[in-house]
């Protein structure tokens, strides 16, 4: 185990190097890869045109179908009807092209009479002679007043019924012409519908009361005004159709969906389908292991910011991270190898995986947010290792579990301090393993046999317990390997019946009984300012474990025996009572004791010095060496440790009060602690001014608590008088 030890300090010295540590990060990234390559490398399959399928094939993923899609948008585009536009205002424009006519004609005649009128005003005979103009004139003059399109397109026919018939006659016409005209026009009238247009105005007027050749000129009248008034809109028609394509939903091919069943002919259309989705082996695609590559730095980029952002010494962080590869690499690796047994055909082998495992280590050795973010990393790859029988590259469902699982025995450890708790955390977690896997079977309306809910169950129920029975394995290898001092080890080494706090109780007992009073200070103040309060009491149990090595040297194991340092000069008195803390660190590392218990016993006397001994020294030689008498350190390098220091002092010294008062206590307390401030003990630590005051504050509280003033008993004075 030293060994091993000894291999991973040199590892995590390497680490200290960007370099390496960012080779660290590749080579994660790189067991990553490795296990879920094969779960996402596309299925190639050997198949050639018109042969038949062995096997029912599905799509891996959801593709588009751009030759579908068209060809359905191209079928709903020639669905789409050509638009023709209805031109209203040819109806009102044949109907004044015919009225201007009647009226033409009707002025004829009033010119014609007009005429007369002034022939006879001008003739002298009686009676008077008058010239009236032939038909033809009229004819002539008609067309004089129209435009030269409408002299030629109508006979002189219509021409001479018009000119021969009175105002009142035309009239009649012009209404009855007109009346067809508007009836026949203001509906649609085609191209080829002209004609059919025609005889229906011509049965219109056909039938009128009309001389001969005046119905006959309204019928020419009335077929000449008719024409055609729906037309091809071609820009309406284009739009109507892109309307329609648009209209037209991708086809897609859908994840899971069959292509082709067995037994099936695989016709042009099927094999078009299979190398689209990428099926054959002749198509080679690069996506899925560039979304591989991808997620995998993704994930390697969150844990590379949270190490880098983590609030800890570059030693201690440095551990952290090769102690979470560790448990990364051996998650990832249990992960592969359930996975590797889909070959089995078990359903649902992902369930047996001890999902809670890596979380609740890593909830233990190092911190509860590294654990949660390692929960949803592992539930992202459980869900692609685990994607056997599944259609697409990711199993929610195990995702879902994996996450599940994890989370209940990490939130179930919150607060808990034992080993023995952590049986308990993974029973809780097989639990929310049964209610997860329950609402994953109820949520698709599935159907399983009772066989079936058994299975899935148990699997639940190993996953839990495998996860507790691993953890509690695994914890003393990673706690001895990597020298870590977990919650859980700390409450154990609190616990009395420990061999070195036996042997401080039998052989010191003052010493033990100053080392509770401490450890109480201790906790109080450390957790007054937000620093570890459970590991400064366990330090505070050892710090002075070396004085088992001479127990009567000190005071406080001198209750029925004299002084020896009486009869000792006062240098060798200063080397026996310095000695107590190099022989403490000696004691606990020869019992492979964490190290921030060894570091509390090395440092929280700091380089004090011994001011009874040194004074008494001067006494006898002014030329003494202060050095000789001073602590050898280091100084107090953490909060915990300088707490201790601060604590040690105060105890001693209230203790050795016959009369202690509030105001004695916090005077005492105020002047210890800026003793220590002025002699430069607190300067290597980064505890702040005013958490120091906060340390003042609870140590004087705490102590005024403890030895508070009692109320002396009548019957105690009484017989203490006939004493």
């Amino acid at each position: 185990m030293e060994k091993l030890q000894e291999h991973f300090i040199r590892i995590r010295k390497l680490l200290d190097n960007t370099f390496f540590r960012i080779l660290f990060f590749l080579v994660l990234g790189i067991v990553l890869f490795t296990a879920m390559f094969n779960n996402v490398k596309p299925e190639k399959l050997d198949i050639e045109l018109f042969s038949v399928a062995g096997k029912t094939i599905r799509s891996p993923g959801t593709v588009e179908d751009r030759q579908s899609t068209e060809k359905k948008r191209k079928e709903a585009r020639d669905q789409v009807q050509a638009v023709y536009t209805l031109k209203n205002e040819y109806t009102q424009n044949r109907v004044d092209l015919i009225t201007s006519i009647f009226s033409a004609a009707a002025e004829v005649n009033d010119e014609v009479k007009d005429n007369k009128k002034k022939q006879a005003a001008e003739a002298s005979e009686e009676p008077p002679q008058i010239i009236e103009p032939s038909v033809s004139e009229k004819v002539t003059m008609l067309k004089s007043k129209l435009t030269p399109t409408v002299s030629k397109d109508l006979s002189d026919q219509v021409f001479s019924a018009l000119v021969q018939a009175n105002n009142e006659e035309l009239s009649i016409a012009k209404d009855l012409t007109v009346t067809a005209i508007n009836n026949v026009m203001t509906k649609r009238i085609s191209a080829d519908e002209v004609e059919n247009a025609k005889k229906r105005v011509e049965e219109e007027v056909k039938y009128s009361a009309l001389s001969e050749n005046m119905r006959i000129a309204a019928i020419d009248l009335g077929r000449y005004a008719v024409i055609q008034n729906e037309f091809y809109d071609p820009s309406a028609t284009e739009e109507l159709r892109r309307q329609a394509a648009e209209s037209v939903e991708p086809v897609k091919i859908l994840q899971g969906q069959i292509i082709v069943e067995e037994g099936k002919l695989i016709n042009q259309d099927i094999y078009r389908q299979l190398k689209l989705v990428g099926l054959l082996q002749n198509e080679k695609s690069f996506k899925p292991f560039i979304g591989l590559v991808v997620l995998i730095s993704i994930i390697l980029t969150s844990l590379y910011c949270y190490f880098y952002q983590m609030k800890s010494l570059p030693e201690k962080r440095q551990n952290f991270l090769l102690l979470f590869g560790m448990i990364f690499i051996l998650t990832i690796f249990l992960l592969k190898i359930l996975s590797m047994l889909q070959v089995f055909n078990y359903s649902a082998i992902g369930y047996l995986f001890p999902a809670a495992l890596a979380g609740m280590m890593i909830k233990i050795l190092i911190d509860e947010k590294l654990a949660i973010m390692t929960s949803i990393i592992l539930a992202v790859c459980g869900s692609v290792l685990f994607n056997e029988g599944v259609s697409g590259t990711l199993n929610f469902s195990e995702g879902i579990y994996i996450l599940f699982s994890a989370l209940g025995g990490i939130l179930f450890l919150s607060n808990q301090n034992q080993r023995s708790k952590i049986l308990q955390a993974g029973i809780f977690s097989a639990v929310v393993n049964l209610l997860t896997i329950l609402a994953l079977m109820y949520l698709p309306n599935g159907q399983y046999s009772g066989l079936e809910y058994g299975y899935y169950f148990i699997t639940a129920l190993v996953s839990g317990i495998a996860s507790a029975v691993l953890t509690i394995g695994l914890l003393p290898f990673f706690e001895a390997s990597f020298g870590i001092l977990s919650t859980i080890r700390m409450i154990e080494l609190s616990n009395p019946n420990h061999p070195l706090l036996r042997k401080i109780l039998m052989e010191a007992p003052g010493t033990y009984h100053h080392s509770v009073m401490v450890a109480n200070l201790a906790e109080s103040a450390c957790e007054a300012i937000g620093a570890n309060g459970l590991l400064a009491r366990v330090g505070s149990y050892y710090h002075d474990i070396g004085k088992t090595r001479r127990p009567n040297f000190f005071i406080e194991n001198q209750i029925h025996h004299d002084n020896p340092h009486d009869r000792l000069p006062p240098d060798k008195s200063a080397s026996i009572i310095i000695a107590h803390v190099t022989d403490g660190s000696n004691m606990l590392k020869k019992c492979h004791m964490p190290k921030e218990i060894i570091e509390i016993a090395e440092q929280h006397h700091g380089t004090t010095l011994l001011k009874f001994f040194y004074h008494k020294a001067l006494q006898a030689d002014p030329d003494v060496r202060e050095d000789d008498f001073r602590y050898p350190g280091p100084k107090a390098q953490s909060k915990e440790s300088a707490v201790v220091g601060i604590a040690d002092s105060v105890e001693a010294a209230v203790r050795s009060l016959s009369q202690p008062t509030p105001e004695l206590i916090e005077s005492l307390v105020k002047k210890i602690v800026a003793d220590r401030l002025q002699d430069g003990q607190l300067n290597e630590c980064d505890l702040t001014m005013k958490e120091i005051e906060t340390v003042t504050f609870t140590l004087c509280e705490t102590l005024k608590g403890i030895f508070h003033s009692r109320i002396e008993y009548p019957e105690l004075i009484k017989k203490v008088k006939q004493a």
